[in-house]
């Protein structure tokens, strides 16, 4: 008979919302949720992005994919004494790195391209400026579809590290027991692991978002009890909470 869960682990910080997912999972099923960065950013200093051969002057164009690619863009911006131009076009993934950008520009006065929520879905608005020159700001692991729609497009772009990915120390967590341990990246699989070698799963249950993830899990060996996005549980709260309903 598989074991209720009273206890997770959510390998992330914990959202700054009110009224967030995980409040309204805990309201409604009485579990136990806590948050942990099982992975964090690191910034690469401009020195370094020099070494790279990047000269931010030589673009018209830059490719944000997240809010770090954000913060670290104007970061290495400032750390270069680089004022950037009013005509500089940014190129947002998403309606949210859009909205975050705001914390840097004045969003009216500048040329900024908006995509729906995955990179494919911000090509339409690239092609549109195919003879910009563009700069993809990156953590040291850019998604291989970045690389593949822009060579596809034919346009000029570069890439370079502005920032990385780095594990997080949890050796305060080798006596803590958990029901659940919940996932979003293949770097979090790899940080479980760096952190805690012997780890093995027995009754611990794993909860993974996306494809990557759950294929790094289980090359790890890892059984994954917990799966989203799926059609029943579009998102990971929905997925653990149908998963609770379950195993009651």
């Amino acid at each position: 008979m598989t074991q209720k869960v009273k206890t997770i682990l959510v390998s992330q910080p914990e959202p700054k919302v009110e009224n967030s997912p995980y409040q309204t999972l805990v309201d409604r099923t009485k579990v136990k949720v806590d948050f942990r960065s099982f992975i964090h950013v690191e910034g690469v200093p401009g020195k370094e992005v020099r070494e790279q051969k990047i000269d931010i002057s030589k673009f018209s164009a830059i490719i944000l994919t997240s809010r770090n690619a954000v913060d670290h863009f104007f970061r290495v911006a400032e750390e270069m004494r680089y004022k950037i131009p009013d005509s500089l076009k940014y190129f947002c993934q998403s309606e949210a790195v859009a909205y975050y950008l705001q914390k840097y520009v004045v969003y009216r006065k500048r040329k900024i391209y908006v995509g729906k929520r995955t990179f494919p879905e911000l090509i339409p608005q690239i092609k549109k400026h195919k003879t910009e020159t563009f700069l993809v700001p990156s953590s040291d692991k850019l998604s291989d579809n970045i690389a593949v729609e822009l060579d596809k497009l034919g346009v000029k772009w570069t890439t370079a590290t502005f920032f990385r990915t780095v594990i997080s120390d949890l050796s305060d967590l080798a006596d803590v027991k958990y029901d659940v341990l919940v996932f979003f990246s293949p770097s979090g699989i790899e940080s479980l692991f760096k952190n805690f070698p012997e780890f093995t799963q027995e009754k611990t249950r794993i909860a993974v978002f996306g494809n990557t993830t759950m294929k790094a899990a289980q090359d790890k060996g890892l059984r994954i009890d917990i799966q989203a996005p799926t059609p029943e549980s579009p998102s990971m709260t929905m997925a653990i909470e149908n998963y609770i309903k379950e195993v009651k």
